[in-house]
């Protein structure tokens, strides 16, 4: 049986791997971008994912049965903190409503590997404490002491982005409504967004320092897509809360082999 599906950022990378598998499978699917897609509106700004959700729902017919979020950018301004975080959290709580009028509701939302980099703790909490206006402003100190320091706005979007959906995903809105909520963490993926940083070996070295990819290196986005989809699919019944790492190894190669000693 076909399922109706919000994806955003369809319309490149990761959301329109994403969008072509479930349409090929005969899928509706419903994207939300700045261009070419179903729905065009911008999720750095809270008009924009009203508009979005609004619309969203209304192709939809009030009844969304999946929402994946992929939508999003790394550039070091406090823009990237807008889309990444308030522009998935949002957006997927707008549409609530239309996800429990589905039989078998589901969300699942692009972080990154990015999310164990080094970030800010400070931006990371005023992200989950819902302060959109002390986030930006903390984005935009950041972005003024320099590229570097401004990078940090998108690991801070991602680990925020994650401890949401651990957050989120047990509360009565979520589990209690029956819709399981999760993330999926990828390594270095092959898109227009990263095609600089790969450019020559150099750079595509230095990437590879900080994401070490032993698993068949760079990824194509389509193995992003193809877990996102399950994760939104009727099989999955009892996932919750968890970032998965569709890397290649960089989070075991990073963290090693115990994740578990925090409770001992």
């Amino acid at each position: 049986m076909s399922r109706t599906y919000v994806v955003t950022g369809s319309a490149s990378g990761i959301g329109a791997a994403t969008a072509s598998i479930l349409r090929s499978r005969g899928d509706k699917v419903i994207g939300i971008d700045l261009k070419d897609a179903e729905v065009v509106a911008d999720l750095s700004t809270p008009e924009g994912r009203t508009t979005a959700a609004t619309q969203a729902s209304e192709l939809a017919g009030g009844a969304v049965d999946a929402v994946i979020a992929c939508a999003g950018i790394s550039a070091p301004i406090s823009k990237t903190m807008a889309i990444n975080y308030f522009g998935v959290t949002e957006l997927l709580t707008q549409l609530l409503p239309a996800l429990r009028a589905s039989e078998s509701p589901r969300a699942a939302v692009v972080s990154s590997m990015a999310s164990l980099q080094q970030n800010s703790p400070e931006l990371v909490a005023a992200a989950l404490s819902g302060d959109e206006a002390a986030a930006l402003a903390l984005g935009d100190a950041l972005a003024a002491e320099g590229p570097q320091m401004g990078y940090l706005n998108y690991p801070s979007s991602k680990r925020a982005l994650s401890r949401w959906v651990r957050r989120a995903a047990v509360s009565s809105d979520w589990a209690g409504s029956g819709i399981p909520l999760n993330a999926v963490a990828p390594g270095t993926v092959i898109t227009p967004m990263t095609a600089e940083l790969l450019a020559t070996p150099e750079s595509a070295a230095m990437v590879d320092k900080h994401v070490p990819m032993p698993l068949n290196s760079h990824q194509p986005p389509e193995s992003v897509a193809h877990a996102l989809i399950w994760l939104t699919s009727p099989e999955n019944t009892h996932m919750a809360g968890q970032t998965i790492y569709v890397d290649g190894g960089a989070d075991a190669t990073l963290r090693g082999d115990d994740v578990w000693s925090w409770n001992d």
